[in-house]
């Protein structure tokens, strides 16, 4: 991971992040953030409609031993909030407003898959759903998240 106050620094990060190539320019002045490089999320597909990424269980877990809840949430909203930063395209970006999961199944090793499609891409708003599997393809959460678009300064 990369200081987050040299610009430009971040093209090994998001590499190994999978990010597509055609992406660096637009992350390469901030990186993907150390929350991210953290959880271990990797991207496997990334577009304003659909994003899909993973993460382990392993070192995002809680006292009993199973993915914590609000490493679900990371997930979620990491893949929502770079979709609709995605759909804002340039000169504009994407704010987080509203975020909400619900938890349907447990999960103690292994990889989580999150896939997020979106609900409403539009001027000032985009909403994102994003399911988490794990590896049988079992609906583990459910996550929603609202951003508001804006204009940069």
């Amino acid at each position: 991971m990369s200081d987050n106050f040299t610009p430009g620094t971040y093209a090994e990060e998001l590499a190994a992040a999978g990010i597509p190539e055609h992406l660096h320019d637009w992350l390469g002045r901030f990186g993907i953030g150390a929350l991210v490089v953290k959880m271990g999320i990797r991207f496997l597909e990334m577009g304003p409609e659909r994003s899909v990424a993973t993460m382990p269980v392993e070192g995002n877990t809680q006292v009993a031993g199973i993915l914590h809840g609000g490493a679900h949430v990371v997930l979620a909203e990491t893949l929502g909030s770079f979709s609709a930063g995605m759909h804002a395209g340039p000169g504009r970006h994407a704010v987080g407003i509203e975020v909400n999961a619900t938890h349907h199944r447990s999960i103690a090793g292994g990889l989580v898959t999150g896939t997020c499609t979106a609900v409403h891409l539009g001027k000032t708003l985009a909403t994102h759903e994003i399911v988490m599997t794990d590896a049988q393809g079992r609906r583990l959460s459910t996550a929603r998240i609202t951003n508001m678009i804006r204009d940069d300064r």
